[in-house]
């Protein structure tokens, strides 16, 4: 059960890591990524640090404000 958690984990952070890599080149600020994606800014942050899960809804919200596909957030995974 500890190694799905810390496998979790390291996907969250993956993830997280990814957003703000492309959040940073875009110049966005997390406010603004949020506003695009229609999220809550904190909830942008929460994903960014690896805090929160995140569902495939929001994902697709997150690419789309990015104007990124899916897949390219899934990149280097």
């Amino acid at each position: 059960m500890l190694f799905l958690k810390m496998r979790e984990q390291s996907i969250l952070n993956k993830f997280g890591d990814r957003v703000r890599e492309l959040r940073t080149k875009k110049g966005l600020s997390q406010e603004k990524l949020a506003e695009l994606a229609n999220l809550h800014r904190t909830y942008i942050g929460m994903i960014e640090r690896s805090e929160t899960n995140i569902t495939l809804a929001n994902i697709e919200k997150i690419a789309n404000a990015l104007n990124v596909s899916m897949s390219e957030i899934f990149d280097n995974y």
